[in-house]
């Protein structure tokens, strides 16, 4: 018999944040889930529902089709619909909850979309706009050469960076790795590091003030110089699809790109191959510099 603490909404979602703290889940999961369980707990105290066991299958109904209303893309639908999901489940788990008002609740249908791929004329001009910033500069080779993701280029080390590699370190559940650096990255980090200047912190990159840069910092500043490449439609982590989709075009075996990128799984990298409109017909274990 839950408690009638545990039966308050917003008691019930401190409880199921803290489970998903104990899990080790990654901060921008837990920041997610809160923004979505707090979305709902606004709509449906607007429908004077303040008590996880007043909640009906017609209330989270509702909440869709409100969302619909306001225009959310049906993805955006579909990812606050799983926050609501895990909620409920972990409530009925718990036994706070005799039944899942949830359960059947279906997600709206996706249209899958492929990763943008940038051409060669377009990360030119990416370089070309950012060429007079040294640090967005190495940013984006370090994620066009490489395939960093932008949460492991804000955890760089000075002590990850080693000859012709970077060392990756675990990052939320993706394991440790090496990532080769081609001469491009290397002469790109290599000037950063010369501008880089004093800083308390080991982080590569850092602000002015000398902090570390932060994902949101990256992000921020890697749009700025999309926008200013007329690359609106060009989302950052396009740049490390770019490389994966380059490596496999260049001949380069599926189990070394999804090694270098950190798929834990080679079907995740195979559907890169739908990309691949043409390839140089050949095998080769070298990186293809873009």
């Amino acid at each position: 018999m839950a408690s009638e603490d545990l039966l308050n909404l917003d008691k019930a979602t401190e409880l199921f944040i803290k489970n998903l703290k104990s899990q080790g889940r990654s901060n921008n999961t837990i920041i997610a889930y809160k923004g979505d369980l707090a979305q709902l707990s606004s709509f449906l105290i607007e429908m004077r529902v303040e008590s996880v066991d007043q909640i009906a299958t017609a209330n989270i109904e509702a909440f869709k089709k409100g969302l619909e209303h306001k225009k959310y893309t049906p993805k955006s639908i579909s990812r606050k619909l799983n926050s609501v999901k895990s909620f409920f489940r972990f409530l009925e788990q718990e036994g706070v909850l005799s039944s899942d008002p949830s359960k059947t609740i279906s997600h709206p249908k996706l249209k899958p979309s492929l990763p943008r791929i940038l051409k060669p004329s377009e990360y030119r001009a990416l370089r070309d706009a950012s060429r007079h910033d040294q640090r967005a500069t190495t940013i984006v080779e370090l994620m066009l050469q490489s395939g960093l993701r932008i949460g492991e280029v804000a955890n760089l080390q000075l002590s990850d960076i080693k000859q012709d590699e970077l060392i990756i370190q675990p990052y939320e559940s993706h394991p440790a790795r090496k990532v080769p650096l081609n001469q491009s990255a290397k002469k790109a980090l290599e000037a950063y590091l010369n501008v880089r200047g004093e800083a308390k912190t080991n982080h590569i990159f850092i602000t002015k003030t000398g902090r570390a840069l932060l994902i949101r910092n990256i992000r921020s500043t890697l749009k700025n110089y999309l926008r200013k490449s007329d690359l609106i439609d060009v989302k950052i982590n396009d740049l490390r699809n770019t490389f994966i989709t380059y490596q496999l075009s260049a001949g380069v075996p599926l189990d070394i790109v999804a090694k270098i990128v950190g798929h834990q799984r080679i079907s995740t990298t195979e559907k890169y191959l739908n990309l691949v409109t043409q390839t140089e017909n050949k095998r080769t274990i070298k990186l293809k510099e873009l």
